[in-house]
């Protein structure tokens, strides 16, 4: 008798639990909470309406669609597939509500390379192709730079002899991360031009000379060089003026070499 009424209340369960199941798939899903999340004051390269329009555009989700049909993990993968996504979550409690959360990818520099492509770089080296709807503020480079757009990140280029030898980016991430990430620096340094010799020439925002960086093979090199350019404007400019040189060289190990402008 005990295990009789066992089976028959456990059958019992079983088919509630069946018919919630059917049920709860006949819902309609209400429109997802989407939360974008991007580090310190970065752009925001895509919004919620973007975000819906694609997913419409590909029909992970529809109108009146119902939540038995929604495929969760789909739906994920396609968002992870964005460039502009660095990670998602997508998940559904129970009911007819689901969320997504997205953390966007940071883009530290703007790149315009000597075929006309243009594409961004973003903090932890992956390339971004750049949007006809939203714009970054950011480190432009320019000039001798013949870097395509490619899925390489900047790190596989690093660790990999025969890219770095023909490729340019890992130089252009080298210097757009020192500039990103120093105070002064960031709200110093506008644009970056790339010689046909390999130099890095820095355009200030302030004041119109320019600034020879050289090149950039290392962190070291990078830091070395950098250091000696805020030291010299610390410690010359409030003196010298702003407009007494036109030219300005960290290039050479050591030295800080300045052409005087002709009068």
């Amino acid at each position: 008798m005990k295990i009789s009424l066992w089976l028959v209340a456990m059958s019992g369960v079983i088919t509630i639990l069946v018919f919630a199941s059917q049920e709860e798939s006949k819902k309609k899903y209400e429109n997802p909470k989407i939360s974008i999340h991007v580090e310190g004051d970065g752009d925001v390269f895509l919004t919620e309406e973007e975000l819906v329009d694609r997913l419409e555009l590909h029909r992970l989700i529809q109108e009146n669609q119902q939540v038995g049909n929604l495929n969760i993990r789909k739906i994920e993968y396609m968002i992870s597939l964005m460039p502009e996504v660095k990670k998602v979550d997508v998940f559904k409690p129970i009911g007819n509500e689901w969320d997504i959360q997205l953390e966007l990818r940071k883009p530290i520099a703007r790149i315009f390379n000597k075929f006309g492509q243009s594409f961004y770089l973003d903090e932890d080296g992956y390339l971004m192709n750049r949007s006809s709807l939203h714009t970054a503020r950011v480190l432009v480079f320019s000039g001798a730079i013949s870097d395509r757009f490619s899925p390489n990140s900047i790190i596989k280029i690093i660790n990999n002899d025969s890219l770095k030898s023909i490729r340019n980016l890992d130089d252009i991430y080298r210097i757009s991360n020192y500039v990103c990430n120093d105070p002064i620096l960031h709200k110093m340094i506008g644009q970056v031009y790339r010689e046909k010799n390999g130099d890095f020439v820095l355009i200030p925002i302030v004041g119109d000379q320019k600034i020879i960086l050289g090149t950039a093979n290392s962190d070291e090199d990078v830091k070395d060089k950098f250091e000696r350019i805020l030291e010299f404007y610390k410690e010359a400019m409030p003196y010298e003026g702003w407009n007494k040189y036109s030219e300005i060289s960290v290039k050479y190990e050591g030295q800080i070499v300045c052409r005087k402008r002709a009068n």
